[in-house]
Parts: C-alpha cells; structure tokens; sequence
C-alpha cells in the first residue's frame, strides 16, 4: 500500500501490471482500440534470469529517490536478501499465481522500470510533435509517424507505425538502454523485428496480428444475406397467416352473433336485451373495418390491382358512349372515377417506396466505398487466442486422447464428486476469463463446452463404474451438484452462460496454468487440526490436502518445449507432494480459481512422513 501511493502517480500510462484497474484486457483493448496503421514490431525478452545483487541495489537507490525510509528500504533489500521476494524475468512465473511469486514483485518491477517508461514516453511525445497529424482533404490520406509502446511486468512490445530502418534504430536505442541502465540481459534472437503485415507476435499469451477492417468486421456474406431474407419473407408469410386466421375468426364470430339472435326473433316475437348491444357491435365492426380498411390502403399490390379492376374497359370513357348519355350519370361516373384515383392509384406511395429503395441502394454504395477505403489505407490489430497451444496443453492435461476426443483423468478419481466437478469448473472458467477478449473466442468456448464437459462426465462414470449416459442423467449436462445441506449448486459454466460471454469487462485475470498443473488431493490420516493455511484465516477445522504437479505425475520437463506446452508456466518441483491444511470454503475457492497458491502461506507446510496416509476415495 505504501510503494502504490507513492508510485502510482508516477508510473505512465502504458505500463500494465500490478496497478488497480490497469491488467491484462486493459492492455489489450489498448492495442485494439489505439494503435492504428503497425508497420514494424517487436518484443523486449530477457533472458530467463533472476534480479542480482546490482539490480537490487538499483531498485533500492531508486526507492530511496522518493521514500526518504532507511530502514523500509533497507528492509526491502533484506527481502531479496532471504529469498522472500524473488523476481525472474524471461520466464513463465510472473503474474500467474505461482507460490515463488511474491506479492511485492509486481510493483516493484514497475518501480524499477519506470526510468525505462519515462523514456519511451518521452520519445513518444518528441514523435508526435514531430510528426503532427496534418488535416487534409477528404481525397488525401496522410499516415504520421508514431510509436506505441506497451509493457505488462516484464514483457514489453513495441510498435511503429514507419519504416523498418527507424524501427532498427529504436529497437537499438531500447536494447541498449535495457542492458547498460537497467542492466539486464536481453535475448537478442528472440527480440528480433516482425512485419506486422505478414508476420504475428505474441504478447500476453495471445498472438497479434495487422488486419483490415473488413477482416476484423467481415461484411455479411452472400449466404447470410440470404438466409436474412428468407428469415424476413418467412415472419412475412407468418404475419400473413395470422391476419387470415384473424379475419376467419371474426367472421366465425359476426356469424355466430347473427344466428344467435336469428334464432331468438323467430323463437319469440319480442326479443329483449339486458344492455344496449347495438353500440357494442357497432363499435366492433367499426374497429374490424377500420384495421381492414388501413391494411388495404397499406398494401400498394392490391391497391394497384382494384384499381386497375376498375378503370378498366369502362365504355363510359368513351366519348361517343357520353355524348348520348345524361349528363348527371356522367357527373357521377367521373366523381367516381376522381375518388377512385384519389384512394386506390397509389402513385405517391409507390414513389415513396421507390425512393426509399434508392436510398437504401445509395447507403449500400456508401458503405460499401468507405470500407474499401478503410481497407485500403488503414491497419489495426487483431488478437487470436493460441488454439494450437490451448489444444495442446488439453491434450498433456489428460482432457483428451490422441484423436482429440474427450477422456476420463484418472488422478482426479480419489475427489469427491464436487471437488472434480470445481476443479474442472476452475481450470474452463479461467479459460474462458483470459480469453474473453480474442477475436477467436468462440473456439475457447468450444474446448471448454465440449471437451473440459464431457471429460468431466466421463471422468465422474469412471469414477463411479457407470456409462455416460447414467451420469448425464443423474448430474445433467451443467453438472449439478448437491452439498451437504441438499442444496443445488452449480459450478461449471452452462451451454447458455459460455454463449453469452463476450468481451466486456477489464480485468486482469490469472492465467490457467496454476489450475491446470496441480490438483490437492485429501489424505486420509489422523493428522491433529491445524489453522487453514489461507492468509488472514483463523479457522482450525482444516482438512490436509497434498499437492500433486502434473509434470511430475506426467514425468516431464517444463523447459522442454516439445513435450511441454511452449509458454505455459510450472510450479516448483519442491512443491510437489507437499501437505498443506485448508478450510472447506478456501479448498473450494482453490479449486474452482478464485484463490492462487499466493493467497495460501506456503511456509506451513504439515508434515505428514511419520503418519500413514492415502487418498482418501469417494
């Protein structure tokens, strides 16, 4: 609390990470929504590095800048000092949750690459003043120089908007600010300059790609619009329908009536009413021929067609037939003739509509010109989730087999049903979290609706030695579940939730990979209690839970790339097999996300060696 108000004034306004309502999706809307025509781009990686003496030493003269606290400082550097606050750049650990993340590292990360922010943003002010954006005539596109810069912890990406030569100047400048001020060590190979035209760069875990417009928003396709316009003549014919059925039914009606009383005259010859129903059936029929009367004169096809019916062939237009006629049936032929041009020749109301569909033809054209003109002169980003490395890591995760289709995971059997059904819950929801703002977001919601589901259910039949079908039944495809007191509960997200989320909120959501590398399993052990590792929890009526790492059940290396999920983090291997003691509504919130291994005190650890203990199986 003390670092964020004493630096968050200062920090600039693109830097990302650690900051209230500056994470993740903010960064990317930023990139959407402000970087215009990218030409050039690339990325600062560092190599996989931890902060040296010298760099602690830096931070702390940095700090001492501004908080004039020996002793807060120099307790900081003791931090670095006992291995309380580490901070490794380059690798796939910051801003996921992992335990050897310490709460601290992401300000003062900030805090020490704030010189760096200063001057970029200063470079970008110096820009833009030199590069002003001219304002010419509408047939004249001018394209000005800029330069945008964004950086989440220690990933930075930066972006020009001119020639590849400028941009191998700043990237020079950069790199060499990098590793001579802030002195850090930067991987040269993988800092290297990608066309943002033909060439995608990955940032935040999300690939980056310069499209058109058009290619952001596609038009409709032939194939929609038509399939419009048959949905539109379909609810016509409907409409249609029901106005038939609506008249037959009225004159059902005015029939029965007639009868009705028909039937009383000749029955007695005297036929008395209780109320006056000569207002309320004129009042009817005055209601059914006004709503029939305007239908007609609305309808230009029928009004052309009674009209046509009735002016033509008349032989009293013919001048040698009127001669011999009188003259008042000739007045009234003609007065009958004006009303009947008056009302049925729709003649400004078939220009209306003519006009209207000029309009409608000449919006067409417009937008149609000014999207190829967006096309043609404008760039903007596009983010895609990596679906390859998402179906991937559902592959090393055990969702899938090797044809891609949804399989049971064994180690998850020794839960119980809710825990399988939160863990599952847990690792979809934070899928679908981090990636709400792709543009490719409708393949996430696949893989969690389709394979993370059923491999939930087919996991829950494995478990209980049923079919697939037995346990669609008994827990629904939502996959219901009951608690202790027989209330419904439902974690997983239904088919209707996952359709309806989208990219609406600005968070900075946890990436999957502390969910999807460990589960907690119970031990079944005569362990006395212990208070709930969880920070800022008193509770003692803990259960004891050991941590199992999915590389170390898979027997794989987390560095290498081809058994492993490129960029996707690890937990520590120490970590695994640990025994830490948690309360019901902490284990749940582990399970389902909402709580991280940075929330729990890992120095807690129980030890449980000397005690026989097994999962405990449901």
């Amino acid at each position: 609390m003390l670092l964020h108000s004493h630096w968050a004034p200062l920090f600039v306004t693109f830097s990302y990470g650690g900051r209230v309502g500056m994470g993740r999706h903010t960064a990317i809307r930023y990139l959407k929504n402000s970087v215009e025509n990218p030409s050039w781009w690339f990325s600062v990686c560092f190599d996989d590095i931890e902060f040296g003496s010298k760099n602690v030493d830096t931070l702390c003269l940095v700090l001492e800048r501004k908080i004039d606290d020996g002793v807060f400082v120099g307790m900081i550097k003791r931090f670095f000092e006992c291995g309380v606050v580490r901070i490794e750049l380059g690798g796939c650990a910051l801003g996921r949750g992992f335990p050897e993340e310490c709460g601290l590292s992401a300000i003062l990360m900030n805090v020490y690459f704030n010189a760096f922010d200063k001057e970029i943003q200063e470079l970008r002010l110096k820009t833009n003043m030199e590069n002003p954006k001219l304002s010419l005539d509408d047939n004249v596109f001018h394209k000005p120089l800029k330069i945008y810069a964004v950086r989440y912890l220690d990933e930075i990406l930066v972006i020009t908007s001119g020639t590849k030569m400028l941009t191998m100047d700043l990237k020079h400048w950069i790199l060499s600010f990098v590793e001579n001020d802030l002195e850090l060590k930067v991987d040269r190979v993988r800092s290297a300059i990608h066309s943002a035209a033909n060439e995608k760069i990955n940032f935040l875990g999300m690939e980056l790609r310069a499209v058109t417009p058009s290619f952001l928003h596609p038009p409709m396709s032939e194939k929609a619009m038509r399939a419009q316009k048959k949905y539109l003549r379909q609810k016509k014919v409907e409409r249609m329908e029901l106005r038939n059925a609506r008249e037959t039914r009225r004159k059902k009606l005015g029939m029965k009536i007639m009868t009705h009383v028909f039937k009383k005259l000749k029955r007695s010859d005297e036929f008395e009413f209780d109320f006056q129903i000569e207002n309320e059936v004129a009042e009817l029929f005055r209601t059914w021929s006004s709503k029939v009367v305007e239908e007609f004169l609305g309808s230009i096809d029928e009004r052309w067609s009674w009209h046509r019916k009735i002016t033509t062939g008349d032989f009293l237009s013919l001048k040698r037939i009127r001669d011999q006629l009188p003259q008042e049936l000739i007045d009234a032929y003609d007065d009958f003739q004006f009303q009947v041009d008056k009302h049925l020749a729709p003649v400004k109301a078939k220009s209306a509509v003519e006009e209207e569909e000029r309009r409608v033809q000449e919006q067409e054209e417009q937008i149609y010109a000014e999207r190829t003109v967006k096309d043609l002169t404008k760039l903007c980003i596009m983010v895609n989730a990596p679906i390859e490395l998402i179906r991937k890591a559902v592959r090393l995760a055990g969702f899938t087999n090797s044809m891609g289709r949804p399989r049971p995971i064994n180690s998850l059997m020794a839960l119980e049903d809710v825990d399988i059904i939160k863990w599952y819950a847990g690792v979809g929801r934070r899928w679908l979290d981090y990636f709400c703002c792709c543009h490719n977001f409708k393949m996430v919601k696949i893989v969690v609706s389709y394979h993370l589901r059923f491999s939930c259910i087919l996991t829950l039949a494995e478990k209980h030695e049923s079919t697939k079908r037995e346990a669609i039944k008994h827990y629904t495809k939502d996959l219901k579940a009951f608690d202790v007191d027989g209330t419904e509960e439902v974690h997983f997200p239904t088919e209707k939730d996952i359709k309806m989320m989208g990219d609406k909120n600005l968070s900075d959501p946890k990436p999957v990979d502390g969910a999807l590398t460990v589960t907690l399993i119970r031990l079944a052990s005569d362990e006395p209690l212990h208070r709930c590792t969880a920070h800022f929890c008193n509770r003692t009526d803990t259960i004891v839970y050991r941590i199992h790492l999915l590389q170390n059940i898979l027997h794989v290396n987390p560095s290498d790339s081809n058994k492993w999920v490129p960029g996707m983090g690890a937990i520590h291997e120490s970590f695994n097999r640990k025994c830490i003691p948690l309360c019901s509504d902490h284990i749940s919130d582990f399970y389902t996300g909402k709580l991280t291994f940075q929330d729990i005190d890992c120095t807690s650890f129980v030890d449980v060696d000397g005690v026989t203990a097994s999962p405990e199986r449901s």
